[in-house]
């Protein structure tokens, strides 16, 4: 029974040893002096703030993009025991000693470092020669700016990680194909190659070019699928079903659970609060949940609230009114009502409670048990402080003269009556009879008399601020013959409490005892990635010139660089700079690739095979990888309004350096024909592969900021005009 311990276990397993070779090379050009410089590097000014809201449980809002990345990056200072507390507020400012600067570059520098045994893998996988992938990742090892990225807290080599494993998972799936398919490793590199597109996305929204690359091409690989009569009916179903699973439900599953531990970690109320509905900041602790624990749910009449309008951009306010009134000619000599003036003020003030108010009654007080107001009631709004009526007439407003004056009336005993009867509609209401609830409900607010709908405008234009005698406010106006329902036309409650007291100086001073009602669990976690990943799509700053910003187009010659940092005595200081042999030959490889397959379209056109067509396949495949890739990454800049840097390149390059060995191996293979074309070929590979070695050690204290060089060092290494390499005056 015990027999098979006579004999020995033996475990045999084959290392490709140019792969290990590869690895340990790539992480020493990534780890090597990781800590240094010691100081703020760059766009570390930015991602370290993040970290540090981590580390506090800070909730924050991020307009570039989704969480994944940031919590990577937070990840590194949780591992190193960092407390969050460091003044991210100036590049090259020196690290505390409480900074792990270790553990916080070091999963940026990882991703970078595998980044090249991935490029060997996939050429290898693309069926090109151990030489051709050899070369590939050589060329990833050498580039300067892809070493440059990865050594420090920036997202963009993460991204290039994630996006060539999902080209490799989804190679070595589509290999296993023929003779493998539902085996377990047909499986697990069909399902890693969908949750690394999910990281990539994660990572940064970029990472979405890569991913609709693959699912097209795992498309056309499924259309030629169809034309294959040896498959049936049901095995296309479940080929089509299990690439469905793989490649979109696993990833938009795993996306929204980035959003989900993003938001299990950030509970505590921050700075960027603000931009988000009440509802949110009502589900934060502290903040506006401090204010907001106990409120009544139901608004009632008599309730006194404060709305604060939903759009809640680039400012949030509150409907807000004063005792001073509208001029009674303005400065274009337009008159007005004179009435008092009601506005929307972006700070929490007494002047922004409003009473709810039945027309048909006079209390001001909640009735017992109180009367809900309901989707369709009329109501009066009554300024808190002065006791006026929320009222519109036709009378053009201020700033926004095709619009109706919204102001609290004043009776000055002429031909002008009130005219201030409200309809409550809730815009996201379930049904016709639903209640106005506190935070919760969206609501319009519809002119009975003239059907205008009260709008903040002011949010629409920074033009629509009132000048000095309203203080600057932002204008509030009636809007006629509104259809849909437009943001700023819409309002929440934020604060809300039951009148108890029919007395004026009673009522200003007057507090709330309600039943405890915990709003926050009313907001689904769906609701709150709904309006958090709106946000970030929809939230953009306000883009200004950089000085080291560039347009696409000199991406390609390289026609700019980025000082990241400088040493605040020597000359000491690193640049994001590609390698320029590595990118000028990059630069001819797809030029290369794109007149070869015209010529060859053309020629198989006219019935000419130039190339054995399993060679002509091969070169469509990679081509299709390297140079599609390069394509996806690169032209939809072209179409961005938005400030671009160098390191928004550097996915493309990536996939367009894979394409160098491809192009030299097809030239090899196919056009040098003759044994001495073929040695004149190898050797000239080799004087250009010294040239690319020699031009990463040229940059190299530029790359990793040491050792420091001399002025005439520096000005010699400025190969073109255009490079702002920082020398300092003597």
């Amino acid at each position: 029974m015990l027999g098979f311990l006579k004999e020995p276990v033996v475990v045999t397993a084959k290392i490709n040893v140019s792969l290990v070779a590869l690895t340990v090379m790539g992480l020493i050009s990534r780890l090597w002096g990781l800590c240094y410089p010691r100081a703020v590097v760059f766009d570390e000014v930015y991602y370290g703030q993040f970290v540090s809201l981590y580390m506090k449980r800070i909730f924050f809002v991020d307009d570039s993009g989704p969480p994944f990345g940031h919590m990577l990056l937070a990840l590194g200072g949780y591992l190193g025991g960092f407390d969050g507390n460091f003044l991210w507020n100036r590049i090259g400012a020196e690290y505390s000693m409480n900074v792990p600067v270790w553990s916080l570059r070091l999963l940026p520098a990882l991703a970078g470092a595998l980044c090249v045994p991935l490029a060997y893998q996939i050429l290898v996988e693309l069926h090109f020669s151990h030489c051709a992938a050899l070369g590939a990742a050589l060329l990833i090892l050498l580039e300067n700016s892809l070493i440059t990225q990865s050594r420090f807290m920036l997202l963009e080599s993460i991204l290039i990680f994630f996006i060539l494993l999902a080209v490799l998972s989804y190679l070595k799936f589509y290999n296993l194909q023929k003779h493998s398919a539902f085996s377990g490793s047909w499986w697990f590199w069909l399902l890693l190659t969908g949750v690394a597109c999910s990281c990539a996305v994660g990572v940064k929204y970029m990472g979405l070019f890569t991913y609709m690359l693959l699912l097209a091409t795992a498309g056309l690989h499924f259309w030629h699928m169809i034309g294959d009569q040896n498959l049936s009916n049901v095995s296309l179903l479940c080929h089509f079903l299990a690439r469905g699973l793989a490649l979109i439900i696993i990833p938009m599953g795993l996306y929204l659970s980035f959003f989900y531990v993003h938001l299990a970690l950030l509970y505590r109320s921050g700075p960027h609060d603000q931009i988000m509905t009440s509802a949110f900041q009502a589900s934060l602790e502290g903040g506006l949940a401090r204010i907001t624990q106990g409120q009544p749910l139901e608004v009632a009449y008599g309730s006194q609230i404060t709305l604060r309008n939903v759009l809640g951009k680039p400012m949030q306010c509150w409907l807000h009114s004063h005792t001073n009134t509208y001029p009674i000619r303005y400065e274009n000599g337009r008159g007005s009502s004179h009435q008092q003036q009601v506005t929307c003020y972006p700070f929490k003030d007494v002047n922004n409670w409003w009473i709810v108010k039945d027309p048909g009654m006079q209390q001001l007080v909640v009735s017992n048990p109180p009367r809900p107001v309901r989707h369709g009631h009329i109501v009066q709004l009554v300024h808190g402080i002065t006791t006026r009526y929320l009222n519109t007439h036709d009378v053009a407003a201020p700033l926004s003269p095709h619009s109706q004056e919204v102001s609290c009336y004043i009776d000055y005993n002429i031909s002008m009556p009130a005219q201030n009867l409200w309809r409550v509609e809730i815009v996201n209401r379930e049904s016709d009879t639903d209640v106005w609830k506190t935070i919760l409900s969206e609501v319009r607010f519809v002119h009975v008399n003239t059907s205008a709908v009260l709008k903040a405008s002011g949010l629409c234009s920074f033009a629509s601020s009132l000048p000095e005698w309203g203080y600057r406010q932002l204008e509030v106006v009636g809007e006629k013959l509104s259809k849909g329902y437009h943001q700023s036309m819409l309002w929440n409650v934020e604060e809300h409490r039951y009148g108890k007291s029919q007395e004026q100086k009673e009522r200003e001073v007057e507090l709330h005892s309600p039943t405890q009602m915990d709003i926050s669990k009313n907001l689904s976690f769906m609701a709150k990635f709904t309006e958090l990943q709106w946000k970030i799509l929809t939230l953009k700053n306000e883009d200004t010139e950089h000085k080291y910003s560039s347009s696409a187009l000199d991406w390609i010659t390289m026609d700019t660089n980025i000082a990241y940092w400088l040493h605040p005595t020597s000359g000491a200081q690193i640049h994001l700079l590609g390698n320029v042999a590595t990118w000028a030959s990059a630069n001819a490889a797809a030029l290369v690739y794109v007149c070869l397959s015209l010529w060859y379209l053309l020629r198989r056109r006219r019935k000419i095979y130039d190339i054995p067509e399993d060679a002509w396949q091969l070169w469509m495949a990679a081509g299709g990888i390297c140079a599609g890739g390069w394509a996806v990454n690169y032209l939809p800049f072209f179409l961005m309004e938005k400030t671009l840097f160098l390191y928004h390149y550097l996915p493309a390059v990536t996939f367009q350096i894979l394409l160098i060995p491809v192009v030299l191996q097809h030239l090899s293979d196919h056009l040098c024909r003759s044994v001495l074309l073929k040695s004149m070929f190898s050797a000239l590979v080799v004087a250009w592969f010294s040239w690319v070695y020699f031009v990463y050690c040229t940059f190299s204290p530029l790359t990793y900021g040491q050792p420091a060089l001399a002025l005439a060092e520096l000005r010699a290494l400025r190969w073109k005009d255009t490079w702002n390499i920082l020398i300092r005056k003597q």
